[in-house]
């Protein structure tokens, strides 16, 4: 007779919600997480009486133009193979010195350049 309840149909859960906390952890822990091994140089602090300075002088300069060995200037490959007559071992200390418009990116490079020749007594200077 009367129908005082009307049956409607069974609402389901919005799982909207769910969908947007699921996509902010996952941007969360993308942006979170290390990719890969993080690459590095490894530098080592001395001071300035460690060791005497012995045989010629080695001043590499950085710009962006290119580099300058003792004051002449030459390509990276050149100043490698002046360096090795330079040098009798391949401690001898190095000074690397970057100049005004030189950015970050030409001093790495010229370390790893020196690191890679097997230069290891490069000094960063002012």
């Amino acid at each position: 007779m009367f129908a005082f309840d009307v049956s409607r149909r069974p609402r389901r859960p919005s799982l909207t919600p769910m969908v947007d906390v699921v996509f902010l952890l996952l941007v969360f822990f993308m942006l979170a997480a290390r990719f890969g091994p993080q690459a590095g140089l490894e530098l080592v602090a001395a001071s300035a009486g460690d060791e005497a300075w012995t045989g010629p002088p080695r001043l590499v300069e950085i710009d962006a133009a290119g580099v300058r060995l003792n004051g002449v200037e030459m390509d990276m490959a050149e100043a490698i193979e002046r360096l090795r007559v330079l040098t009798q071992r391949p401690g001898d200390p190095i000074l690397l010195r970057p100049a005004a418009p030189a950015d970050t990116q030409d001093l790495v490079d010229a370390l790893e350049a020196l690191g890679r020749a097997g230069f290891s007594g490069v000094m960063l200077v002012e």
